[in-house]
């Protein structure tokens, strides 16, 4: 008998920030643009990475719009 087991997760990781103007809808906090980038990883090795811009809230820290 054959197992098989895959070990796949992704992460996101903010590279820098700059301020923006607005404010989030959710909670009210302040704007700011940020470069992020996106690994996937198999088995705690990284296989793709994309970089992308998105507007993020500096209090509550959710994502309010992407630019892949």
């Amino acid at each position: 008998m054959v197992c098989f087991c895959f070990l796949v997760d992704q992460r996101r990781k903010l590279r820098s920030i700059k301020p923006a103007a607005g404010t989030c809808s959710r909670c009210g906090g302040g704007a700011s643009v940020g470069d992020m980038m996106t690994t996937t990883r198999f088995c705690y090795v990284p296989c793709y990475w994309k970089s992308w811009k998105a507007i993020i809230c500096t209090f509550c820290g959710a994502i309010l719009k992407s630019y892949r």
